[in-house]
């Protein structure tokens, strides 16, 4: 469900969020705050979880209505903002965002607030249009981008610490980003250290034969997950089975690109893992309730060598137990809380990357040279939208997690990257909260990773609040001036790693790495192929307004479409208001008219007398049809 928080920092602050996402929450927070206007810093707080439009709508206008406290002779900023959501029908939300506005139209300008936007995810465009459209017919001058533009770009801008970048073209979405290739291409010596001797890996590194079970009745990610194989060009599909306990064993069909596929769903893990022994990845979408049995369970199974866990809440003694199983039957474990990993080319767990579009805009259907870790399953999106605009694309990509006790760890899938020749530079998201940074540096420091680490710890607004705040993830809170994220990226930055003055700068600094990696020859570039076809879903093209179909079935008289369900244009208040009863319903049902009173009354008495049933009513019944129409009862 929708998850709405919002906590008031200063209520006489110039600088207000209204931002979707846990993660992209502290990342708003943050920037405001490394750019030195965390004193003025009004709110922190998030709306996630695909809310409604009223949802939506009431938090926007307890927002606005808040800013509207206070006066500033300077004005005041608005900025709301987003990672790249998954499933969250953006123009949706963003109707409520409307409705708020033309609600709050004439205050807005009396307070002299600026308005920035910046989305992106399902349906981006309508919501990013509608709301412009008004913008304009409001006179409020608000400003609008989308994926073109990382996430934070609008902070520099709302602040006036940079010139506004011209807003986009909203005919159509933004397509994959088309990047020059870096010239001097092998120019310069390497700088990198010679790299250690591999070791062995817990979590097995996934490659275009791997094969997964899902447990859980999830066909959205089931299906997400074969539309990236077969974009990936991928021979088979990823999921050869899934496990529902509660009903028989059976088929489900499924989109293998335009063609009908049949999927096997067992009631038992025992019985898919004994009809499908190739599979080695389980991925676990059963609830808290039940995550642990049905996890220790898989992990029984000797051909399990990788377990994805996505529920959140998940007890933290009970994921301490699955780490401790894990470990001792060497199952890399990745979660809980996850939103998953992808490997462009191999492998995608869950819905991680969100709809095709992204997959296709971020070109997570080919490999390229950046591997990442994040904690955050929402920032994970926007980091391959960064890291496609800032290099030639993501290698892998992990979400771990963002409870207190995560089932792998940062230093874990580091080591599988160090160890990959495909990873050519590495990039870390952590946050504030824990000390699994410090185990990388010392990582480092011995020499055991040698490529280079771009790094960043979300969380350095803390220092801006007067009071103790809980950030989206169980585990962002800091228990120690070490576990600080000031303390964390200055300690990372003093071991080598390649760190930022803020995240807003993120994407620069991969830039600048990645261009060097080219330079020395380490990474070498090839021209960009041909950019694959993304097969929609019918139900999303007709909700897009892109194809349109003759309806199968045509009811001329009720009509539930409107706010109010009608039986042959009549409103169904005025049938009670009118006190019309079953002989009116049924004359305008079926006789397609309002029949005169002595008419439905009959139609009523019809039903009295041949409401009751058994042999001898039938036999009544039939006498009294007989008699009525002159005839013998035979």
């Amino acid at each position: 469900g929708a998850s709405l928080k919002l906590t008031i920092l200063n209520d006489k602050g110039r600088v207000w969020t209204m931002v979707a996402g846990g993660g992209a929450s502290v990342v708003y927070a943050d920037t405001v705050a490394d750019y030195g206007w965390g004193h003025e810093l009004a709110n922190y707080g998030e709306y996630s979880g695909a809310p409604s439009t009223e949802e939506t709508f009431v938090y926007a206008k307890t927002l606005l209505s808040l800013m509207m406290k206070y006066k500033h002779p300077e004005g005041k900023f608005l900025i709301i903002g987003g990672g790249i959501a998954n499933f969250t029908d953006v123009a949706a939300t963003f109707t409520g965002l409307i409705q708020a506005l033309q609600h709050y139209a004439s205050e807005i300008k009396e307070h002299k607030i600026g308005i920035w936007i910046r989305r992106a995810g399902p349906n981006y465009v309508e919501g990013l249009r509608k709301v412009k459209a008004a913008s304009d017919k409001l006179g409020l001058g608000l400003k609008v981008y989308g994926p073109e533009t990382h996430i934070t770009a609008v902070v520099p801008m709302a602040l006036g610490l940079m010139e506004a970048l011209p807003e986009p073209d909203l005919s159509s979405a933004c397509g994959p980003p088309v990047r020059k290739m870096i010239p001097g291409a092998g120019s310069k010596p390497s700088t990198q250290k010679p790299a250690p001797q591999p070791t062995k890996h817990t979590i097995v590194t996934a490659s275009p034969e791997t094969t997964s079970i899902v447990y859980g009745m999830q066909n959205r990610a089931v299906q997400g997950m074969l539309d990236f194989d077969f974009m990936c060009k991928r021979k088979k599909p990823s999921v050869e089975a899934m496990v529902f306990p509660f009903s028989g064993n059976h088929y489900v069909k499924f989109y293998w690109g335009t063609e009908e596929i049949l999927m096997p769903v067992y009631t038992t893990t025992k019985e898919a893992v004994a009809k499908h022994p190739n599979v080695s990845v389980f991925i676990n979408f059963a609830s808290f309730r039940s995550v642990y049995e049905t996890s220790m369970e898989a992990m029984g199974y000797p051909s399990i060598k990788t377990l994805g866990i996505i529920a959140e809440g998940v007890p933290e003694q009970q994921t301490r137990e699955l780490i401790k199983t894990a470990e001792a039957k060497g199952v890399g474990m990745i979660g809980p809380a996850t939103v998953g990993g992808i490997k462009p080319g191999c492998l995608r767990i869950g819905n991680t990357g969100g709809m095709l579009d992204n997959i296709v805009m971020s070109r997570l259907y080919r490999p390229g040279s950046v591997a990442y870790v994040s904690k955050s399953g929402g920032m994970s999106n926007e980091l391959n939208n960064i890291v496609c605009r800032n290099s030639n694309g993501v290698y892998e990509g992990v979400a771990i997690g963002g409870d207190r006790y995560p089932g792998s760890r940062f230093l874990d899938h580091f080591l599988r990257y160090q160890d990959d020749s495909g990873a050519k530079m590495l990039l870390l998201l952590g946050e504030v909260g824990g000390t699994d940074e410090y185990d990388l540096v010392d990582a480092v420091k011995s020499g055991r990773i040698t490529k280079p680490i771009v790094a960043w710890c979300v969380g350095t607004c803390a220092s801006c609040f007067a009071t103790e705040v809980q950030f989206g993830h169980a585990g962002a809170q800091a228990r120690g001036d070490m576990e600080t994220a000031a303390a964390k990226n200055k300690a990372m930055k003093e071991a080598g790693f390649h760190v930022p003055d803020s995240f807003d700068k993120l994407p620069e600094m991969i830039a600048k790495v990645y261009a060097q990696l080219v330079e020395e020859g380490v990474v070498v570039e090839t021209p960009e192929g041909e950019t694959p076809q993304v097969p929609m879903d019918y139900t999303w093209a007709k909700k897009l307004g892109m194809v349109r179909k003759p309806a199968n079935f045509i009811s001329s008289i009720a009509d539930d479409r409107g706010e109010e369900l009608k039986y042959c244009g009549v409103t169904i208040s005025e049938v009670f208001s009118q006190e019309m009863g079953i002989g009116g319903v049924l004359s305008l049902l079926w006789f397609r008219r309002q029949l005169p009173r002595a008419c439905t009354k009959f139609i009523e008495m019809i039903l009295m007398v041949t409401a009751d049933h058994g042999p001898a009513v039938s036999g009544a019944h039939n006498t009294i049809v007989t008699a009525r129409a002159g005839k013998d009862l035979v």
